[in-house]
């Protein structure tokens, strides 16, 4: 059933250390503790054993459907098809596959409207309390930068779980794309996953029409970081969120005055190649581009950010420390 010849021994050896008690309350189940196992509230026959594996009583007889591991829970309870489960898994852990990376020029056909599930935002919070916590103490970022976010409709707290949303909207301010983060992270590691029925064709981004300059990030809390780092709120910013340019074609297509690209990945052996492949494209097409990547030491804008603050540099300091 696995797609062995995907996924190298060890990205699967990966997916399958996922503790699968987090999986389950990402997607919204109640996890309880019943002795030397787990179970669920909403599916109370379902036995959760070493955080890995699991056991449906319901359907004893039911093969394929009544347990596995945390690929197949996925693949029975989120509808995902096998490869797609290990692509989740692997990005939440934090995972991201070293392999030559070609962005696609084409853009993400959406599924037809009988397949695709509703997109529906999750509710929001009565306030942003655990968005600030954690926006502020864990990822250093200002309150005058989170506020900035807030106020412009683009994050929220989600009232199940305290999750962060992130939703990618298009010029008009209509949202076609979200994605949760956890506040609440475990030894470093925390939930996140898109929210169903997204179209990939859009990412997080702020946009300014008066600017003729993009930013883009892999992800969404690097977009933050940056802004916040170099007090800049005036150009036009897009994270991916994903291996390929889909959002990054759709916003230039909305915003036809952009003329120069630059490109803030990150520092691990991903996040160059992709570099590399993007600013070539995008330089075939007629873009400026520029790789500005955060100082070699730090894997992304938010590391640098952390490490600043923890250092109690002022942020001229830390734009000394890229040159």
């Amino acid at each position: 059933m696995e797609e062995r010849n995907s996924f190298t021994q060890e990205e699967l050896a990966i997916a399958k250390s996922v503790d699968l008690t987090d999986v389950a309350r990402h997607l919204g189940y109640t996890v309880r503790k019943v002795g030397n196992y787990h179970s669920l509230k909403e599916m109370d026959s379902i036995r959760i054993y070493n955080r890995k594996s699991w056991y449906r009583w319901s359907r004893e007889y039911d093969k394929g459907e009544n347990g596995g591991s945390q690929i197949d829970f996925l693949r029975v309870f989120a509808g995902m098809e096998v490869k797609e489960a290990v692509f989740w898994l692997l990005d939440f852990a934090g995972y991201r596959r070293c392999e030559e990376w070609k962005p696609k020029a084409a853009i993400v056909e959406p599924k037809a409207e009988a397949e695709r599930k509703p997109f529906i935002l999750p509710l929001a919070a009565t306030d942003n309390r655990y968005l600030y916590r954690y926006l502020m103490e864990e990822r250093k970022l200002s309150k005058e930068t989170v506020d900035v976010f807030v106020k412009a409709g683009l994050i929220y707290e989600e009232r199940s779980y305290h999750n962060i949303v992130f939703m990618g909207n298009d010029k008009a301010g209509n949202t076609h794309f979200a994605s949760m983060r956890g506040v609440f992270d475990r030894d470093g590691k925390g939930f996140k996953c898109d929210v169903a029925g997204n179209d990939k064709n859009y990412g997080f981004n702020i946009w300014n029409g008066e600017s003729r300059e993009l930013v883009v990030f892999e992800a969404a809390i690097d977009l933050m970081s940056y802004a916040d780092i170099y007090s800049d709120f005036e150009s036009n910013k897009l994270a991916l969120g994903m291996v390929s340019d889909a959002p990054l074609v759709t916003f230039l297509q909305e915003h036809p005055q952009i003329e120069t690209i630059k490109f803030c990945l990150d520092n691990d052996k991903a996040g160059r190649v992709a570099t590399e492949a993007l600013m070539q494209k995008y330089y075939e097409l007629g873009y400026e581009v520029e790789d500005c990547p955060p100082p070699k030491n730090y894997k992304d804008y938010n590391k640098w950010l952390q490490e600043a603050r923890k250092e109690n540099l002022q942020m001229g300091r830390c734009m000394e420390m890229a040159r």
